[in-house]
């Protein structure tokens, strides 16, 4: 059996860093591909062979024999057939490349087999060529074994497992061949490189754009790289090679972390770890008074169960919310054709598209998905499109000549899953699966870690915060109570109860149902939330990268501008055309509609009369699409006037000609004559034309008619549109009578002396509401960028339109027009605007406060986002391609446009409690938004938000709903951190001055959870204050969720009002019964002695223990129900942070409503009965409800009086030191 089956030459398809050997088991057989990898330079090639090694003899012990001889085998065959193909990598290799892998030789006379020595002599396939200098191959990594029999080298050497030196042999006197130093190491011996460090690389070269050379080649050339045919295609044994070696043209899916670690993380992250603590101090102190005593308290038992039960809820609520895991993969995998035309051996066949292979010959036409990428070798007026790899709404025309050097813009090239719209041709795949623009999109997208959303960050400082205050305080208390000669079991009380009174049990339930609710209400104003996150983030953008294509614009070509009669006339483009037109004005409209209408291939689908004629489906140009629906707007039924005039001839457009043409019958029965009408490029339309239609006459083409035509043209692509050029004529009943045969081969008719009648102008115009959207960005602070795969002509021109290059700034290019100067003399700093070539990215190091990015690539748009988020920026990224998504996924908010929508879901992901992992360096965010009228599916699952109706105007909406919840939420969590103080002081009462415990760990939990829940909650219905749109993004290193300002206002100052509050009902009522404040100090110690039954109070009565305990818990009722009560006074003040009460109203019902349900809820623990024994929660008198009234007072006034001082003295030391 012949040891090497096949030696072929495999292009890099990218730069690689790392240099060495890869061996892949094709079966569970000996039969192998052996690569090596050279980072020398980036034209190197990958070579490969296929090796049969069963008739090998086995290699040491301890190194598998299969791997062991697949390498020096391949050493051979890398000697014998490539070496002579790399001899001018000396001069071509940087130095420190050279150093790490050195391959240098100048081969001077042919090859030919000599005996080799050593270690290698049984290896008969070993060869040595002449060279004049040294060949050194170095290893740089570890050789490993994965389950799928692969071995691979990489960058370090760990156990060199054998070295060969002196391997050398003199031929011909001069000339040798040394083998320096080979090193391999098994598996056995190392660790595996850090799939952290491999998935940074592996990202950092899909960031690189796409470096091919496939399109600049010649056919010939291409087909030998592949070894194909251009008529033939591969061979079927050639192709099942390459399949083998390659694998499936298929994408590869990401990896998904197991559903029991994203269960283990929500049910033990964050807050849950105090908790669970607490349970299990609670559940231990239970057991062991259990073991101690006959008839042992159980609250330690109520509390750990409740406990257990709050964090095993939360854990799994937060659990579901993120089960929904992200669906990029499975987008782009329903973006995969699934069949496809090959040729093989000559003959056409019909393949599964993910067996297709590089050098494959397939054939391609109108409506087929294209099934790799491809090099276009034959063509007949193909047009692909391209819409969601670059967000050209235009089909692009294919051929097969290169017409740019970058391959994202030639026109001989097509790539994997766009749409073949028109034509039919011919091409040889050069990538397939992962190796795809498409596939280095998805490998992009996939693989981008997004990072904490601002949010979540804040939450993840706010449990930091907490975590460390509840440690400090529960140590402290623990210590001190051992100092202070508290039994062990009851310093572990104490230390539950401070655990349980630090920790805003219900935060989570709130932050979560608050941010729902907006999402909801969001979604009423056409955003929908994927992920809760997103609502937040959004308003704390600073600056929008915005797409042009329906975002900024309508989404459909309209005819924007018309020259006719050496008029420039303006249409109608908004979004709702009337096209009232006074068609007996002018005849020379009239002509130019008329073209219009006949020189047309577009057509309604059927079945949309009763469907406004711009939203009709079209089948046909984007471009005749606009001016089908023009003339149907201002003539009528457009094709009852085609159908009198029928078309008897056409020629449809090419890029050769750049025109088409139409022959019709007229309308007139009496006239029998044939009329050619004619659209295409203007300048060569005008080349056509001897004369011009003006008022009614046809006159002469002179050199002034050519000059306004010229003036108008040049008028109207600066505007960005695109211009289309109409003539006609009518031809001569003599010479073409009716039935006359028009020839389609050799025209036999005049294209020449035709009469030009006009111009016609089409854009895609910008929305109505976006000047305004834009203007009340840059009035909050917010800086909008346009980021477009289209020409930067059209960019700046609807730029402009729509105020992102507001009036009176001006690009370099503008002030050499209005200076009438070359472009070279200008200095860019006088430019406040600029727009950039997508290619000028890399190199640019300029500043402007107006930005707009043309023909960026997928990459560009996530290398912008990236930049932005380098200098601290918090973004908002808009599209609805593919080549969005990279930059999506990169955000953490994503926005998609649904039309007609019954219902509307919002759908539960990513929540800051699940993703709260680590925390970034610096203070940034990015928020994608995924237009869902035209959104592709991939950018629909990469964005975070949904804009429902692809308006910009409703990201504006959007980032004041953003900014309203987080002010909400800074008011929710105030309102709930209030009552921290009162539950934590009773504790510290009870150590430092002995008195019975005042509040019961179960009754704080019936606040956290129960009173203070509907509140919190429904504050995030509360309005937004009037200048909110007018303050600038907030900082997020300094303005965050929680800052030292919230917490001293709500444990500083409203805490300790509350507390008082408390304190005064517990002695008020304790007095009442006979103990009177003094006489409580100290007394915690006879009080809990079971053994005392005669305890004496301030007046000489004699309390039972049973009896000190009902006044105890009766105490500890009253205490709850005064937090409530003063609790009254802090939701209200929290409805706004600088207003006064009196200008916020009390409009919000769910507020109102909350205030009425925490009283309710109190009085029904109060007073229900069954509330003794669970809760230790008893009945109390109505006057014992008042005393706390007094306090709720003072707080609202005293708050009212805070607020009236900061709007009074804004920058003031209140307004620095209160102003949360």
């Amino acid at each position: 059996m012949e040891l090497v089956s096949n030696c072929v030459r495999l292009k890099q398809r990218a730069r690689i860093d790392k240099s060495g050997f890869e061996v892949s088991s094709l079966n569970r057989h000996r039969i192998f591909v052996v690569r090596w990898f050279s980072s020398l330079s980036p034209d190197i090639d990958r070579l490969a062979c296929t090796v049969d090694l069963e008739q090998l003899p086995r290699g040491p012990r301890n190194l598998p024999s299969s791997a062991h001889s697949a390498i020096f085998l391949f050493l051979g065959i890398l000697a014998e057939y490539v070496l002579p193909e790399l001899a001018f990598l000396r001069s071509h290799a940087p130095s420190h490349v050279l150093s790490s892998l050195s391959l240098s030789c100048n081969c001077q006379e042919p090859l030919r087999p000599v005996p080799s020595t050593g270690y290698f002599r049984s290896y008969s396939t070993f060869r040595q060529i002449p060279v004049k200098r040294y060949m050194c191959f170095t290893s740089t990594a570890p050789f490993r074994h994965s389950k799928k029999s692969r071995f691979q080298m990489h960058q370090k050497l760990v156990q060199p497992y054998l070295i060969g030196t002196g391997v050398s042999r003199s031929i011909r006197g001069s000339l040798h061949l040394q083998l320096l130093c080979m090193s391999i190491t098994c598996k056995d011996n190392v660790s595996r490189p850090k799939e952290k460090h491999k998935k940074a690389e592996s990202l950092a070269d899909l960031k690189e754009e796409l470096d091919i050379d496939f399109h600049q080649i010649s056919k010939e050339e291409l087909c030998r790289r592949f070894g194909t045919h251009p008529n033939n295609g591969l061979t079927h044994a050639k192709a099942k090679e390459i399949l083998l070696r390659d694998g499936l043209n298929t994408l590869t899916p990401p990896k998904v972390k197991p559903e029991w670690v994203k269960f283990c993380k929500n049910l033990f992250g964050g807050f849950s770890l105090l908790l669970w603590a607490g349970t299990f101090l609670s559940l231990m102190s239970y057991v062991m008074l259990a073991a101690t005593s006959d008839k042992p308290d159980e609250e330690n038992l109520y509390l750990g169960l409740v406990l257990a039960a709050v964090v095993i809820i939360t854990g799994m609520f937060s659990y579901f919310q993120e089960r929904k895991s992200s669906k990029i993969m499975e987008s782009f995998k329903s973006m995969v054709p699934q069949f496809a035309t090959v040729v093989r051996e000559g003959e056409k066949v019909t393949l599964r598209a993910e067996e297709l292979v590089r050098g494959d010959v397939v054939e391609i036409k109108s409506g087929d998905r294209v099934p790799a990428d491809v090099r276009i070798i034959e063509c007949q007026g193909l047009k692909v499109d391209n819409s969601s790899l670059t967000g050209e709404s235009e089909p692009q025309s294919r051929s097969p000549e290169c017409t740019n050097e970058n391959p994202l813009e030639t026109k001989n090239l097509a790539f994997f899953s766009t749409n073949c719209v028109e034509g039919l041709g011919k091409a040889i795949v050069i990538s397939c699966g992962d190796n795809t623009v498409m596939g280095r999109i998805a490998g992009l997208a996939s693989g981008l870690e997004t990072g904490d959303s601002p949010i979540a960050k804040e939450i993840h400082k706010f449990i930091r915060l907490i975590t460390a205050l509840a440690c400090c305080l529960g140590i402290t208390f623990f210590v001190v109570a051992f100092i202070l000669g508290y039994h062990w079991l009851d310093a572990v009380v104490f230390l539950i109860g401070v655990i349980v009174g630090n920790v805003p049990e219900g935060l989570l339930a709130t932050v979560t149902v608050c941010l729902t609710l907006t999402a909801k209400r969001m979604a009423s104003k056409n955003c929908l939330v994927k992920n809760l996150e997103a609502v937040e983030t959004l308003g704390s953008t600073s600056v929008i990268c915005s797409d042009k294509t329906g975002t900024l614009t309508q989404n459909r070509m309209t005819v924007s501008h018309m020259w006719y009669d050496n008029l420039l006339i303006e249409a109608d483009t908004t979004e709702e055309q009337t096209g009232e037109h006074n068609l007996n004005a002018s005849l020379g409209y009239k002509a130019l509609i008329r073209c219009g209408t006949l020189c047309n291939r577009a057509e309604f689908k059927p079945g949309q009369e009763n469907i406004p004629v711009l939203r009709r489906a079209v089948i046909g140009d984007a471009s005749e699409a606009a001016v089908l629906k023009y003339m149907e707007i201002a003539l009528g039924d457009v094709m009852s006037i085609r159908k009198k005039n029928k078309k008897v001839y056409e020629l449809p457009f090419n890029s050769t000609n750049k025109y088409q043409v139409s022959i019709h019958e007229t309308e007139d029965l009496s006239d029998l004559r044939h009329l050619l009408v004619m659209k295409g490029a203007p300048e060569r339309i005008l080349e056509k034309c001897s004369t011009i239609y003006i008022n009614g006459q046809e006159q002469p083409l002179d050199a002034d008619m050519k000059e306004s035509f010229n003036d108008a043209y040049l008028e109207l692509g600066g505007l960005g549109e695109r211009v289309l050029g109409f003539c006609d004529l009518m031809l001569p009943q003599d010479k073409f009578p009716k039935g006359f045969k028009f020839d389609a081969e050799e025209p036999n008719f005049p294209l020449t002396n035709l009469r030009f009648v006009g111009l016609m102008s089409m854009i895609d115009p910008p929305r109505a509401a976006v000047p305004d959207a834009v203007s009340k960005c840059r009035s909050a602070g917010i800086q909008v960028i346009m980021v477009t795969g289209d020409h930067p002509i059209t960019a700046k021109a609807i730029a402009k339109s729509v105020g992102i290059i507001s009036e009176g700034n001006e690009t370099v290019e503008d002030i050499a027009e209005r200076l009438n100067v070359p472009i070279s003399q200008v200095n860019p700093r006088d430019a406040r605007a600029v727009v950039i070539h997508g290619s000028e990215l890399k190199d640019l190091t300029i500043h402007h406060t107006e930005i707009v990015f043309a023909r960026t690539s997928p990459q560009q748009k996530l290398m912008i986002v990236e930049g932005c988020q380098r200098i601290g920026h918090i973004v908002a990224v808009t599209g609805d391609g593919v080549n969005d998504s990279p930059a999506l996924k990169k955000a953490d908010i994503g926005k998609l446009f649904y039309q007609h929508l019954s219902f509307v879901k919002v759908v539960l992901q990513n929540q800051y409690f699940i993703k709260i992992n680590t925390i970034l360096n610096v203070w940034l965010c990015v928020a994608g938004v995924a237009m869902g009228i035209s959104g592709s599916d991939v950018s629909k699952q990469a964005a975070d938000m949904i804009l429902l109706d692809d308006n910009f105007a409703s990201i504006v909406t959007g980032v004041e709903e953003g900014r309203l919840i987080f002010d909400n939420l800074k008011k929710s969590i105030a309102y709930t951190l209030t009552s921290n103080i009162p539950e934590i002081s009773p504790f510290l009462a009870f150590i430092l001055i002995g008195i019975p415990l005042p509040l019961g760990s179960i009754a704080i939990l019936c606040i956290d959870l129960g009173t203070d829940m509907v509140p919190a909650i429904a504050l995030a219905y509360e309005d937004a204050e009037t200048d909110i749109m007018k303050q600038p993004p907030r900082k997020p290193g300094t303005d965050g969720l929680v800052n030292s300002r919230l917490i001293g206002m709500a444990y500083g100052q409203i805490g300790i009002i509350q507390s008082v509050a408390g304190f005064f009902t517990y002695f008020v009522i304790m007095a009442e019964h006979g103990f009177m404040p003094m006489k409580l100090v100290g007394l915690r110690k006879y009080w809990d002695s079971e053994s005392i039954n005669d305890l004496i109070d301030s007046y000489g009565q004699e309390w039972t223990y049973h009896n000190r305990k009902d006044l105890e818990h009766t105490c500890s009722t009253a205490f709850f129900v005064t937090i409530v009560v003063v609790q009254w006074a802090g939701l209200i003040i929290f409805k706004t942070r600088r207003n006064s009460i009196l200008d916020q109203g009390m409009r919000n019902w769910p507020l109102n409503f909350g205030l009425l349900f925490e009283t309710a809820l109190a009085a029904f623990l109060s007073y229900c009965p069954g509330m003794k024994k669970g809760f230790r929660m008893y009945p109390l008198k109505f006057v014992w409800w008042l005393p706390g009234i007094p306090f709720s007072l003072a707080i609202f006034f005293y708050d009212e009086g805070r607020r009236y001082y900061i709007r009074r003295h804004p920058g003031g030391w209140w307004d620095r030191e209160t102003y949360y």
